[in-house]
């Protein structure tokens, strides 16, 4: 009987492979979709009151809180520099402390001679 079966598997050995290619790509697929699904359920992160104070702003990276402490305002720049940031943008953080001018908005950047990072996600 054994025999039986290995003669089988070996006289239908590219149909088996075949049909093992084709289930391991619907598998493949079917995650795929699922992850994409997940993605659509994020809530994107919105800023409100962006007046001129000191606070503190929690946003939600890889899977742990982040900390950022804004000084005066929600935009920054470098003083030698001519784009501005979101205090949380790769580009803001290399910024040293004592370079960093603060606006409270972007419009403020922008009247002051600064453009958006384009490094720095959700600027225009």
């Amino acid at each position: 009987m054994i025999t039986k079966a290995i003669n089988f598997c070996k006289e239908n050995e590219k149909d088996i492979v075949l049909a093992s290619v084709v289930i391991m790509v619907a598998l493949i697929g079917f995650g795929l979709g699922r992850l994409s699904k997940i993605r659509e359920q994020k809530t994107p992160i919105t800023i409100e009151n962006l007046g001129a104070s000191t606070e503190t702003v929690f946003l939600p990276q890889a899977q742990h809180e982040t900390q950022f402490q804004t000084t005066n305002g929600a935009i920054v720049v470098s003083k030698n520099g001519t784009k501005y940031h979101y205090p949380w943008c790769s580009g803001a953080q290399s910024i040293k402390e004592e370079n960093k001018i603060w606006f409270a908005s972007e419009q403020e950047a922008r009247e002051a001679g600064y453009t958006p990072a384009s490094n720095c996600k959700g600027l225009k």
